[in-house]
């Protein structure tokens, strides 16, 4: 039998989902207008920049996405165009492809950072209390151990 979602719960789960949404779309096209990175251009250079070596296996870095895995290839193609990544067979596993961040596309992280960090706070930090925000982040820490252990 469905455990259907009562009236306060169908509203809460679609303004999580619209407003979740909301968020991203306004991040993201801050990040466009500001440096020309998409939100996912963006989270892949952080993602790299915080990797051992600033590299990553493509497996890896998708499992680590938070936007958009689908369009891991598209993105990275615009970023190895730009000469912010680098990509090349890993050398233990030759079916295995590696990214690498390159000085240039650390240049970019470090130059679009404070943009992003602002974007984040209008749009989001800045219309919720500080204990609001960490409390999303328990539960969200919470779901994310529930589907994956090792995620946190």
């Amino acid at each position: 039998m469905t455990n259907w979602l009562d009236d306060s719960e169908q509203q809460a789960w679609r303004a999580f989902l619209q407003g979740s949404a909301q968020i991203l779309d306004s991040v993201n096209r801050d990040m466009g207008r500001d440096s020309g990175l998409s939100f996912n251009e963006y989270e892949i250079l952080v993602l790299l920049s915080e990797a051992p070596n600033r590299q990553l296996r493509m497996s890896t870095l998708a499992q680590h996405l938070v936007h958009s895995r689908s369009r891991l290839t598209h993105a990275v193609n615009r970023l190895e165009k730009a000469g912010y990544v680098e990509r090349f067979p890993c050398a233990d596993d030759l079916r295995g492809i590696n990214c690498s961040l390159t000085d240039a596309g650390f240049a970019k992280l470090e130059r679009s950072a404070a943009d992003h960090v602002e974007s984040v706070r209008r749009n989001f930090l800045d219309l919720i209390t500080r204990e609001e925000f960490l409390e999303l982040g328990r539960i969200h820490t919470k779901l994310l151990q529930a589907s994956d252990p090792e995620a946190i």
